[in-house]
């Protein structure tokens, strides 16, 4: 299938992408419509044409993040992470419409040949195919065609902007902006009830907003605003304020309050960073409040990818039923999109398009029959056509790698370090537009969506998988039933009955498993190995880990994916005690945070040969702090790292200082090949590994239940 793609360089390409799969309990839809939001897409594409430097003002947030990595993995890892993000490309489009085409077995509202509205710039492209989650599609009723249907994500953000302003009927809105959402605001404030004053600087959009319901139009170019409303209120002013603009200071947002009556309410609906003068906004007593998005539920990924719907008597007005709502004013008329569908555009011809967007409003895209083959684990019609690599590639025992999950973890720290080392066969990606753009980076044989493809190539005999923490056993399990030889970032698993499962597969499958330790494999960790095993007797390991705040939509703090951060990510710390300290057998952990999910972890570990750990795990405490400490008391030797990059040995009452520059990533991919070339013995036994992820989860279980628990 054929999808828009945007460069940071600001480049725009219709790439030759996989069709993707239905997410669970979602559907596939072959699109018919979609909609360019000009002033949100204009602005990603004037970003992406910005210099470096432009990008690094306009988002010092981005540049911080490159520093922090750069203390903890080096600048060169930093760097490359970024060039990885700029050469990546990024999907565009929020707002479609299409046809069903495959529906998840775990969804039961839709069925195929349904014409669905769809929303989301996680998944509601421009693009011949569209993997929508549930709520975030709605049928679309007779008489509403498809074009009109397209409009419908649009639409519910002017909607929830209206619901913000709490505007009854009768009542005067001042709606500042009259571009696509403003327009459409305008329309349905008109629907409502309302009384409508329409502000532009642009003529033309000033007609269309006359056209849109608006009972006035001002371009304060022409006329000062405030006099109009002041003559439109009788000198009280207007119950509300929407303002649909961009940018930033203090102008626009000091217009909009001195047209305000006393105690009314500014909605904030673009992208715009208000500063407020204070004694004006006081003095009026005014409400301000931030519209988001396409209503309650928006970005919430309980409810968007898991389905988890708001009980009507709580929330009302959901982003999904702000959809049906909207379906409903197009279907009786009221809400009429002709006034702001100012061209329509075949997808092939999409790309002249984006210079022209600063006249546009409404800009229609339309598509073609791209064909559809059926895809994943769906109610499907017909099984795509398996690629399978030919058999002259298979000349070594290790065949080709295929590599399922690649995002910039991937791509950044176990990619480059296979390239070229190896065949590389398929590369599976939620997004189909990642997966063609890892699949030239790489030199990748195939780009898919469906992770099944792996599973059903013989041609593979090893898979690497690095998917969000929830797919991690699922796909161990597959790949060991096929015999593969495994590659899995950490964690394994995330539940005991998980870890019992592997046990089970791994003794009748041919295949190995090998978990993405890399702390194991740092030169740091490597040298200081060979001096410890100098040294005989128990020994005791201290490691500080920095970890810092969580912030509120990383994907970490949706449990069901991540697992929690003790299991997601404190697994390496535990599994670094162990690989020094050799064979856990008692814990004791307690948390300062969640003790259900924590977020930080202090535990005291207990070794057979009489070692100790204590592992501090802290979500509290200042980035300027290194993030990774460790010291090792031994025999006569005190070795002190910090973020496996400077070593310090204590020994004979001297001071020995070495330098490293890796986490051990290159290092740990280096020995899994040597493996898969049969030229060594595998570097992570699965004992080994099974025996760290045994210890995370009785470290879990000595926090829910407050006392030790033996191994």
């Amino acid at each position: 299938m054929k999808q828009l793609a945007q460069y940071q360089d600001g480049r725009l390409e219709l790439q030759d992408v996989p069709s993707p799969v239905p997410p669970p309990g979602g559907i596939l839809v072959q699109t018919t419509c979609s909609v360019i939001s000009p002033g949100t897409e204009r602005m990603k594409v004037e970003q992406a044409r910005m210099s470096l430097l432009q990008k690094a003002r306009a988002r010092p947030d981005q540049v911080k993040k490159v520093i922090d990595t750069a203390k903890t993995l080096g600048w060169k890892a930093a760097l490359q992470k970024v060039r990885n993000r700029l050469e990546s490309p990024t999907p565009l489009g929020y707002s479609a419409a299409g046809i069903v085409v495959a529906v998840d077995e775990l969804n039961s509202r839709f069925h195929l040949g349904d014409r669905v509205a769809c929303g989301g710039a996680e998944c509601a492209f421009h693009a011949e195919m569209i993997a929508v989650p549930d709520l975030l599609a709605s049928p679309i009723p007779e008489g509403v065609e498809d074009w009109q249907a397209a409009y419908t994500t649009l639409s519910s953000i002017s909607m929830e902007a209206v619901r913000q302003s709490g505007a009854r009927l009768g009542e005067r809105v001042l709606v500042m902006g009259q571009g696509l959402v403003g327009l459409l605001a305008t329309s349905l404030l008109k629907a409502s009830g309302s009384r409508v004053m329409g502000v532009d600087f642009v003529a033309d959009r000033l007609q269309t907003s006359l056209a849109m319901g608006a009972e006035r139009v001002v371009n304060p170019t022409q006329s000062k605003l405030e006099d109009e409303v002041r003559a439109w209120t009788g000198g009280h002013g207007v119950d509300a304020v929407l303002l649909c603009v961009g940018g930033k200071g203090r102008d626009t947002a000091d217009t909009a309050i001195s047209c305000l009556r006393d105690r009314g309410v500014m909605v904030i609906v673009g992208i715009y960073d208000a500063e407020l003068s204070w004694k004006t906004a006081y003095m009026k007593d005014i409400q301000v409040r931030y519209s988001r998005s396409y209503g309650p539920g928006r970005y919430d990924p309980q409810y968007e990818w898991g389905g988890q719907d708001y009980p009507i008597g709580h929330v009302r007005w959901t982003e999904n039923r702000n959809f049906e709502a909207c379906l409903e004013l197009m279907r009786t008329g009221q809400l009429n999109l002709n006034p702001v569908t100012t061209r329509r555009v075949d997808f092939g011809n999409v790309l002249n398009v984006y210079d022209k967007l600063e006249s546009e409003l409404g800009v229609l895209i339309e598509y073609g029959s791209p064909g559809f083959s059926g895809s994943g684990n769906v109610k499907r019609e017909s099984a795509p056509e398996l690629h399978v690599l030919p058999k002259a590639k298979l000349q070594n025992s290790i065949g080709t790698l295929d590599v399922i999950g690649a995002g910039n973890f991937a791509r950044t720290m176990l990619l480059p370090h296979v390239k070229d080392k190896i065949s590389l066969g398929t590369i599976v990606n939620a997004t189909g537009l990642s997966a063609r753009h890892v699949k030239e980076k790489f030199g990748f044989t195939h780009a898919e969506t469906d992770a099944s493809k792996v599973f059903n190539h013989e041609a593979a005999a090893a898979v690497m998988i690095g998917t969000r923490h929830h797919l991690h056993a699922p796909l161990v399990l597959k790949a060991l039933k096929s015999g593969k030889q495994i590659f899995v970032e950490k964690p394994l698993c995330l539940t005991c009955e998980e870890l019992a499962q592997i046990d089970a597969a791994i003794l009748e499958s041919k295949g190995s498993v090998m978990v993405g330790f890399n702390r194991r494999f740092a030169p740091a960790t490597v040298a200081m190995m060979d001096l410890l095993q100098t040294v005989s007797g128990p020994k005791t390991l201290s490691f500080q880990v920095n970890a810092g705040l969580l912030a509120p939509d990383h994907w970490y703090a949706n449990v069901a994916e991540s697992g929690g951060r003790v299991l997601g990510e404190a697994c390496h710390f535990f599994d670094f005690a162990c690989h020094v300290l050799g064979r856990p057998v008692k814990v004791m952990a307690q948390t300062i945070g969640r003790p259900k999910v924590p977020d930080s972890v202090t535990a005291q570990i207990e070794f057979a040969d009489g070692s100790s750990a204590q592992v501090i795990y802290s979500a509290e405490g200042d980035s300027a702090f290194p993030k990774e400490t460790f010291r090792v008391f031994a025999s006569g030797l005190v070795c002190e790292c910090e973020n496996f990059m400077k070593l310090s040995i204590f020994q004979k009452r001297k001071e020995t200082v070495k330098k490293f520059a890796s986490k051990g990533h290159a290092e740990e991919m280096a020995a899994w090949l040597a493996f898969l070339k049969s030229e060594a013995v595998h570097p992570l036994p699965y004992e080994q590994a099974r025996q760290s992820m045994r210890l995370t989860f009785a470290v879990l279980e000595s926090i829910r239940e407050g006392r030790s628990i033996e191994l």
